[in-house]
């Protein structure tokens, strides 16, 4: 069986590999891209949270809560998740993690990077997931480009990075092509557009932009819901 990738919408994305089904900001009701309810999920294994404002955090703590998946957050966004419920025997690391560090979940790596937002608690966040196959992903979360994107690129072979390109409240299309360059990564997924009025509404100035800074990352689109081969 191969890796598959479903997007939700917005930044919620489902990582399913031959064992595990990983949720990444699972927000599913208030989204008006989702095409799934969390309830609809039967098997979650693993929920990350990049931070913790609403779209974002969605129904995590209720996902973990009626699955039993365990949670991997920032420390002080773990502890709100505790605190509202999660066992803690069901978050990475006890506490959970910070950034620059690394945990295991059944033989796959999840580590946090940084991202330049605004959170309530801890500091937003953008996470590496090493497959149990070496497919590396990216998640950025909600971030403004950075230089040391470039740093990343160098210590991580990313084949997929997901990009917040809506502009606004993150990277616009210009910022995230440009990501796309430093990142050097093999493939990206734009996110974080069209579920809001004031994002960008298609991806067209995203593409013609990848075209400009670099254009030997390929580009796929998806729309909410569907499900892709990794």
């Amino acid at each position: 069986m191969a890796n598959k990738l479903t997007w939700h919408g917005h930044a919620n994305f489902e990582i399913i590999t031959p064992s595990l089904n990983i949720l990444i900001d699972p927000w599913f009701e208030g989204n008006p891209s989702a095409k799934t309810k969390s309830t609809d999920l039967s098997k979650v294994d693993l929920v990350l949270v990049t931070h913790d404002h609403g779209d974002h955090l969605g129904q995590a703590i209720e996902i973990c809560k009626r699955t039993g998946a365990h949670l991997g957050a920032i420390v002080e966004v773990a502890k709100h998740c505790i605190a509202q419920g999660i066992s803690q025997d069901r978050v990475l690391n006890g506490i959970g993690f910070n950034i620059g560090g690394t945990v295991e979940f059944n033989s796959v790596k999840i580590t946090m990077v940084h991202a330049f937002h605004s959170c309530e608690r801890g500091f937003p966040v953008g996470f590496i997931v090493t497959l149990e196959n070496d497919y590396t992903i990216y998640h950025a979360g909600d971030t403004g480009i950075f230089s040391s994107m470039e740093v990343l690129g160098q210590l991580y072979k990313i084949d997929l990075a997901l990009l917040p390109i809506g502009g606004v409240f993150t990277m616009d299309p210009r910022q995230a092509a440009l990501a796309c360059k430093l990142l050097k990564c093999k493939n990206v997924v734009p996110m974080h557009w069209g579920s809001f009025p004031v994002l960008e509404k298609d991806t067209k100035s995203f593409q013609a932009a990848l075209q400009e800074f670099a254009s030997g990352t390929n580009f796929i689109e998806m729309s909410p819901g569907q499900t892709i081969d990794l």
